[in-house]
């Protein structure tokens, strides 16, 4: 899968574990709704470091534990 495929599965799940949707997501962190929808869906290539940082602050998760998933291992991505 390519990367920004891995975000958009990451932050569905992330928004699945917490019980909250995409738009309750992007209000508190942030994150203009329209920009989370353009990463959801996969016309982001490569989303800004801010933004995932926004986006782990309002899940109370380390960036770190943002990329802490499967989705990222090497063998699962690609160019």
């Amino acid at each position: 899968m390519l990367f920004k495929e891995a975000v958009s599965k990451r932050i569905l799940e992330l928004c699945d574990n917490n019980k909250i949707n995409p738009n309750r997501l992007a209000e508190i962190s942030t994150v203009p709704p329209s920009t989370l929808r353009d990463i959801i869906s996969c016309k982001v290539n490569n989303p800004s470091s801010y933004v995932i940082y926004q986006i782990c602050k309002a899940l109370k998760i380390s960036i770190i534990e943002f990329y802490d998933s499967e989705l990222f291992n090497f063998n699962n991505l690609k160019d």
